[in-house]
């Protein structure tokens, strides 16, 4: 056996005993959660790594909202589904636009306006929620989705905005030269250059936006009351205030709202791990 085949085998275990200590750590917790929701009731916490009589009801009761807690199961789902994508293309649009201003057209102060957008993170987003409810307050919007979409947005973008801007500056600038060469407008070059290249960073910060707002609990809380406006998030820890809470729906509950961001992860995988400028210049 060579050398390099010693050392290749030797980093591949190494990579082995890191990952699947992690992957284990990782999927238990699912597993008990799935373990939970096909248990019934009486026997959703007797321990054991799988259940006597394994069941479907539990999902039953909750596509069909059998139980008072799930009375607004699918609106719930929706009002998830709606804040989300709502933060995630009005993200997607700002962070878009400010970064192609800040790194290609090279707007005077905007490096400094990033900067100061990113100086925000060094205070906790759990100490903005009650000046956030303040000003959502003061224009009228609590109790309504767009306060919670706005705040989402407000959190999210600064980072978006950083990620898009790092990635457009390794965009070669002789592409910008060509453009405008051939009369291309700025409108026209962030249309016609910019996005096609840019596409896989821009599914990458888009899913993020998109997921922060679909497990975002604490904002959701405050700036919404209404049974029938919460998200599915929110309503969910509804099912901690009973001293008996139904455990196994709560857990089927929640394996159904995890399976939207599993899905969209892997529907965009293949743009998220793809080059950024592969075939842009030939040399």
């Amino acid at each position: 056996m060579s050398k390099l085949t010693v050392k290749k085998v030797t980093t591949e275990a190494k990579l082995l005993l890191i990952g699947i200590p992690v992957f284990l750590w990782t999927i238990i917790p699912v597993y008990h959660m799935f373990l939970f929701a096909i248990s019934p009731r009486d026997t959703a916490t007797s321990g054991r790594l799988w259940p006597k009589d394994p069941t479907w009801q539990n999902f039953d009761h909750v596509f069909n909202q059998k139980h008072f807690y799930l009375n607004h199961f699918w609106q719930q789902l929706g009002n998830s589904l709606w804040i989300a994508l709502a933060v995630g293309a009005i993200t997607l649009a700002v962070a878009t636009t400010a970064a192609f201003a800040i790194s290609r057209l090279k707007v005077r102060g905007g490096r400094t306006v990033l900067n100061m957008a990113l100086f925000t993170y060094f205070i906790p987003a759990a100490f903005l929620a009650v000046p956030m409810y303040k000003t959502m307050a003061t224009y009228g919007l609590l109790n309504n989705h767009w306060s919670l979409i706005l705040s989402m947005v407000t959190i999210a973008s600064p980072y978006c905005i950083w990620v898009l801007k790092q990635a457009s500056d390794k965009l070669p600038f002789e592409l910008d030269e060509a453009a405008r060469m051939d009369g291309a407008t700025p409108l026209q070059l962030f249309r016609l250059v910019y996005i096609p290249l840019m596409v896989p960073s821009l599914v990458a910060v888009g899913t993020y936006a998109l997921l922060l707002a679909w497990n975002e609990y604490l904002y959701a809380f405050l700036l919404l009351s209404k049974e029938t406006d919460l998200t599915l998030a929110v309503a969910l820890g509804n099912f901690l205030a009973a001293d008996d809470s139904p455990w196994e729906l709560l857990m089927a509950t929640g394996f159904v709202y995890a399976l939207p961001p599993a899905a969209i992860y892997y529907a965009f995988k293949r743009y998220m791990v793809s080059g950024l400028t592969a075939g842009a210049v030939k040399s």
